[in-house]
């Protein structure tokens, strides 16, 4: 047996997102958000699943928060409702929203948790979209009014803070792809929208220096990591121009003040204009005091002709998917934090997410998910390996605490170390909660 050990102060955590768990859709004064809207259109998730209960933590966050002691989590990642703090997407809070976060806030300090906020996990006002959604710039402005909002109303108690996840979903998947709210098939909306949300992020990065100068921000790219099929230079660049579409569209931006040229060049090929006004970059290239890292899947890529925006062919390494149809490729993993820190420093990492999606149900009150612990095993041994390569990590946190509303697909694909039934919203802890509890007791696990 090999131990793989981890450093003492790297923080351990769970991850949630508003949407996909709270529920109480129509309750308190919520406002719909395009996921609601979205969501009850005929086809565009399976099975017309939508999110007006999902797991119901609304009312029982204080069982979950007792999962999460139990857990024994150093932090918890959950995004707040931007139309439940909110409802007209900009002016008037709701007391009733913010006092469910403040109740939830207090119940994870009284039980030792340190609380980590997502300000946009893509539950965007409905009000404001229709407005244009985050097309029209004016919605920076509204993202700013409601981060500085939240920042005074959680920030004497929370310091650590994450602006946007996973930008390249909330614009390309959605507004380009079409596979999440609101929906769109237009790359001119897709860059767009791109660039308006690293600009939001921007600004309340700015804001967030003025009112919490003591506290820390980032946000959470996701990524993923397509290796070369062979050294051929078609195929190198062939990745290399796949990748860039996640990684340096959201990244070069941040860290050196400036978009990829090759992609600004296959965009306007395709009609679609990055459309910059003055100061834009400035904000963007504010100083960030840790980049979140969303890393799930990845494979081999090669070039050929056509094949999409970019020319670039996947090619599954093996026959190892999760259930939800991704390759399990870990060694990406360590070659995307390595490939991170060689092209933009010592910046400090979170795992803002990583997990796996394996279906299993409860048999004789216990799921049996050996699959989802070996996926485990495998990333945090690739995380392990870019620890020891000098990449600074400063903590890993699963997807997801619980089983919930896994957007398009609904509730059909399971992510959680917890299992959720959908009816009766009982929690049941699966073997990969217990094993993760062991590894975050011992700081250790053997493969």
């Amino acid at each position: 047996m090999t131990t793989i050990d981890f450093p003492k102060t790297l923080k351990w955590g769970a991850a949630t997102a508003s949407y996909q768990i709270e529920g109480a859709a129509n309750e308190d004064g919520r406002s719909p958000s395009i996921w609601d809207t979205f969501s009850h259109a005929p086809g565009n998730v399976k099975n017309g699943d939508h999110g007006d209960e999902a797991c119901n933590s609304y009312h029982l966050y204080k069982e979950d928060v007792q999962h999460l002691k139990k857990l024994g989590v150093d932090l918890y990642r959950f995004s707040i409702s931007w139309p439940r703090v909110m409802p007209e997407g900009r002016g008037e809070l709701n007391p009733k929203g913010v006092a469910y976060y403040q109740n939830l806030i207090d119940e994870l300090i009284e039980n030792g948790i340190e609380p980590m906020i997502t300000l946009y996990h893509w539950d965007l006002p409905q009000v404001l979209q229709d407005e244009g959604g985050w097309e029209n710039r004016d919605t920076i402005d509204a993202f700013n009014e409601y981060a500085i909002a939240m920042f005074k109303e959680f920030g004497d108690q929370v310091k650590q803070w994450i602006t946007i996840n996973e930008p390249w979903c909330a614009s390309f998947l959605s507004n380009y792809l079409g596979i999440h709210a609101p929906g769109k098939k237009d790359l001119q909306a897709g860059v767009d929208v791109a660039h308006h949300l690293m600009v939001a992020h921007g600004k309340a990065v700015q804001s967030f220096r003025e009112l919490l100068p003591n506290g820390e921000i980032g946000y959470a790219p996701n990524s993923g990591w397509l290796e070369p099929f062979s050294s051929e230079q078609e195929d190198i660049d062939a990745c290399k121009r796949g990748m860039m579409w996640q990684k340096e569209w959201f990244m070069d931006p941040v860290f050196k003040g400036s978009y990829p040229e090759e992609l600004i060049s296959i965009f306007e090929d395709h009609n679609a204009k990055l459309k910059l006004e003055d100061g834009d970059l400035e904000l963007i290239s504010q100083p960030i005091d840790f980049m979140g890292i969303n890393y799930y899947t990845g494979g081999l890529g090669r070039y050929k002709e056509g094949e999409g925006l970019f020319e670039v062919e996947e090619v599954p390494l093996d026959y190892r998917k999760t259930d939800i149809g991704w390759p399990i490729y870990s060694d990406g993993f360590y070659n995307i934090l390595t490939d991170l820190h060689e092209t933009y420093g010592d910046v400090p990492i979170y795992i803002t997410e990583n997990g796996a999606c394996y279906n299993h149900e409860v048999e004789d009150g216990r799921v049996h998910d050996k699959e989802r612990i070996d996926y485990l095993k495998q990333h945090l041994t690739a995380l392990h390996r870019a620890i020891k390569s000098g990449v600074p990590i400063k903590g890993y946190i699963v997807w997801s605490l619980l089983d919930n509303f896994e957007w398009a697909f609904g509730y059909e694909k399971r992510f959680g170390i917890i299992h959720v039934n959908y009816r009766t919203f009982e929690r049941t802890p699966k073997d990969s909660y217990y094993w993760y509890r062991q590894t975050i007791t011992n700081g250790w696990f053997e493969v």
